[in-house]
């Protein structure tokens, strides 16, 4: 059973706000203090859940990637994921529900292994899904054209799990952090010597990592080229990326971005106010903020 407790539980947040190829700013919910408890961004969708633990999704719907199973509506959800026209969500028993991916979009990401319980984390890469289970092995699924979901035999202790376009990472409990699958742009060269990672994050062709010391990582490219973490980072809480930039939000609610802005994904909006969550995929970035600092332009409510 996952812990109905989140980072985001106690903070009085409730504006979901996005910027790049997808943009918005809403409140969830419409009357008293709504809590967001997890978001995830799909290449052109996203996720958010309430703090009653429902689900709320937005965005294209193209492969039903928002049309949330009923299921959800009756047990509580503790986290959700997104992949380009997939969605994910751990509910409470442990157990994993997945929907989208119809049609020409299907290629098995959606259609949870028979018998998956006692899951205690899940990630979406592009067209692949994964499940961190109790025992800290992993259980991957979906396309598989370049060994993203052969996870390896040996791989135990893992404490977090990541998904880019073709490979795969997860974060072992002592630090380290091991990649699978395509490695045609070096995303999965993880770097010698890391060994204090706390966070990790994958899109597109690369992949990143936040240290104990609130440095971040980074390896693989973000399309044609590399694109170093900003000289200086630190102070750094949590990470995200999309396929072609990267997200880094600081211990004082304050955000950083870096790789390619050709859609404006990386240009944070004024007056953001304190940010509490991150998420990214595609091309755009998404935040939930504080309502007491959130901007008081173009308000509107789910």
């Amino acid at each position: 059973m996952c812990l109905l407790g989140s980072a985001l539980a106690s903070q009085a947040v409730d504006r979901v706000i996005a910027w790049g190829d997808i943009n918005y700013d809403f409140k969830i919910g419409t009357s008293g203090r709504q809590t967001v408890r997890g978001i995830a961004s799909g290449s052109f969708h996203s996720l958010a859940i309430r703090n009653d633990r429902t689900v709320l999704a937005w965005g294209n719907n193209q492969f039903g990637q928002t049309n949330i199973p009923a299921r959800l509506k009756r047990t509580p959800v503790c986290e959700v994921a997104a992949g380009n026209v997939h969605s994910l969500a751990l509910l409470w028993n442990g157990t994993v529900a997945g929907w989208g991916a119809s049609g020409v979009g299907d290629y098995g990401q959606s259609t949870v292994p028979p018998g998956l319980k006692k899951v205690r984390g899940i990630a979406a890469g592009a067209l692949h899904s994964l499940a961190l289970k109790r025992d800290g092995t992993v259980v991957a699924w979906g396309g598989n054209w370049t060994g993203q979901c052969e996870v390896p035999a040996e791989l135990s202790d893992v404490v977090a799990i990541a998904g880019g376009t073709y490979h795969s990472i997860a974060l072992k409990k002592d630090g380290t952090v091991v990649a699978w699958g395509s490695n045609d742009q070096g995303q999965c060269d993880v770097p010698e010597g890391l060994t204090d990672a706390v966070a990790i994050a994958s899109a597109g062709f690369h992949s990143v990592a936040l240290k104990a010391d609130g440095t971040v990582v980074s390896w693989g490219t973000y399309g044609l080229a590399q694109m170093p973490v900003p000289e200086g980072l630190s102070g750094v809480i949590a990470i995200a990326t999309g396929d072609y930039h990267v997200l880094a939000l600081k211990r004082d609610g304050s955000v950083v971005t870096w790789g390619f802005n050709d859609a404006g994904q990386c240009n944070i909006p004024a007056g953001l106010g304190k940010v509490v969550s991150i998420s990214a995929r595609g091309n755009h970035s998404m935040v939930v903020v504080e309502e007491s600092s959130a901007r008081k332009s173009n308000k509107r409510s789910r």
